[in-house]
């Protein structure tokens, strides 16, 4: 695990619990074990982002591998998506697409803010929001 995605995945740990703090209606919906989350398509995509309260654009997509073992940053990281509801955890070792977009209604100190959405067989694994000067916690 690089030193960028340990930084990268701490900062957007803070950011995204600031966003939470500040915006508490748009907190995720309490978790009722692992739903699953349709992302076949970038119209789930985007709705699932909508369903939170933010308005996103694809920015682009790219292929990864979730790792078989969680530890440090990415512990950190599954653990904010398992109070997601959603099913990181279930997907170790397997290969996933990372969807990346801008969120176009929340923008704090005029900073851009970037949304990320894991996705393996068509279902929403993990996903993020994040402000620009952070990198992607998941790489």
């Amino acid at each position: 695990m690089s030193k960028k995605f340990v930084i990268a995945a701490i900062i957007s740990a803070v950011i995204l619990s600031g966003v939470i703090i500040i915006f508490p209606d748009r907190e995720p919906q309490e978790a009722v074990g692992n739903a699953v989350t349709d992302a076949s398509d970038a119209e789930h995509r985007s709705a699932y982002f909508a369903s939170h309260g933010w308005e996103v654009e694809e920015l682009s997509v790219k292929d990864i591998t979730i790792p078989t073992e969680f530890s440090g940053a990415y512990e950190e990281y599954a653990v904010i998506q398992d109070k997601q509801g959603l099913p990181l955890r279930e997907y170790a070792g397997r290969e996933a697409k990372i969807y990346t977009y801008s969120v176009k209604n929340y923008a704090p100190d005029n900073r851009d803010m970037y949304a990320e959405l894991l996705v393996c067989d068509d279902t929403a694994i993990a996903s993020v929001v994040y402000g620009d000067g952070s990198n992607s916690p998941v790489e």
